[in-house]
């Protein structure tokens, strides 16, 4: 029997997946305790090399720092390998990479 394999959706500029929303849910409530000060999506495209750009999901505001966020369900490899790039190019921002592990959120700091 062959199956098709669906590919997976494109992303659309400015429209969140479900993750992503269920994150942004998530940075309101922080915001609402005066744990962050602020959050926007999709506010910042940087280029990591000619032809090759990387838009963060989140820019996050606490006190002490700028968080970009980037929100997965499943990282590709190419992906991991684009935020760590960035974290090197960009050392006065702090990465973090968040995925969904059940009802919690994973947290890994690049950086």
């Amino acid at each position: 029997m062959n199956r098709l394999i669906r590919p997976r959706p494109r992303h659309v500029p400015g429209v969140m997946n479900k993750t992503e929303e269920a994150y942004a849910q998530m940075l309101e409530l922080r915001k609402r305790a005066g744990e962050i000060l602020d959050y926007r999506y999709e506010a910042v495209k940087l280029r990591l090399a000619a032809k090759t750009f990387l838009t963060m999901d989140f820019l996050v505001v606490i006190p002490d720092a700028i968080e970009l966020h980037e929100v997965k369900g499943h990282w590709e490899d190419d992906a991991r390998v684009k935020i760590k790039v960035a974290a090197e190019q960009y050392p006065w921002f702090r990465f973090v990479a968040v995925s969904r592990i059940g009802k919690a959120w994973g947290v890994e700091v690049f950086g």
